[in-house]
């Protein structure tokens, strides 16, 4: 018996959202282990797990989700910026694109 093709995408992007906690698991753990990392990585690789996930999603047909790319790029653009040492304000940033987000919806 197969699963309707709802539910077939439903189990997958379950999956993919579980591999993607692992990976965010397994991150932080290897920062803690590794000395020396510079301040702002662990933004860098969240906003990558994010961006990911949602990369894999739109491949397999599945639909992207606004709030973790909008999260995703916000992380990822902050913690370029620590590691670069530019201040960006990533709080008024966060709020401007969760509004447009509101609004695109």
């Amino acid at each position: 018996m197969t699963l309707p093709d709802d539910s077939r995408k439903q189990a997958l992007n379950k999956q993919l959202e579980t591999v993607s906690w692992g990976l965010f698991l397994i991150m932080i753990g290897g920062f803690a282990l590794l000395p020396g990392v510079p301040e702002g990585t662990w933004l860098i690789g969240v906003g990558l797990i994010m961006l990911g996930l949602n990369a894999v999603r739109l491949v397999l047909g599945i639909r992207a989700s606004w709030f973790t790319l909008v999260l995703g790029t916000i992380a990822l653009l902050s913690g370029i910026s620590q590691v670069l040492g530019v201040d960006i304000p990533v709080g008024p940033l966060l709020i401007i694109l969760i509004g447009l987000a509101v609004i695109v919806r």
